[in-house]
């Protein structure tokens, strides 16, 4: 079943990152390897124009399930962009036990 919307079926494989919370991304993300955090966002960042063209066309506080978990993945992939791109571990280099711990997550 699709998560996604059809425009967007090529990413149907990465939907698990379509993850509602900044703490549910941040632990997915300390959760996987480099080599999936890489498939993720080798497979989304060149979709990135086209999400944030098909998602510009909703009011941001009315949008559709299938809008909401898409940018809920475009959250995911800001979420490991540092980790692929400068860190290349999913952990904060030298950072300890570090946690997220959200006061306020504004749904869309």
């Amino acid at each position: 079943m699709a998560t996604l919307p059809p425009a967007f079926a090529d990413l149907e494989p990465y939907a698990a990152w379509s993850l509602p919370t900044e703490k549910e991304r941040f632990t997915k993300r300390l959760a996987s390897s480099m080599e999936e955090l890489e498939s993720f966002y080798d497979a989304a960042l060149p979709r990135l124009d086209d999400a944030v063209a098909f998602l510009d066309q909703f009011d941001l506080h009315a949008l559709p399930a299938d809008a909401s978990r898409l940018i809920w993945m475009y959250y995911s992939l800001m979420t490991v962009s540092f980790p692929v791109e400068v860190w290349r571990q999913p952990r904060v280099p030298d950072s300890g036990a570090s946690s997220v711990d959200c006061v306020l997550d504004l749904k869309p």
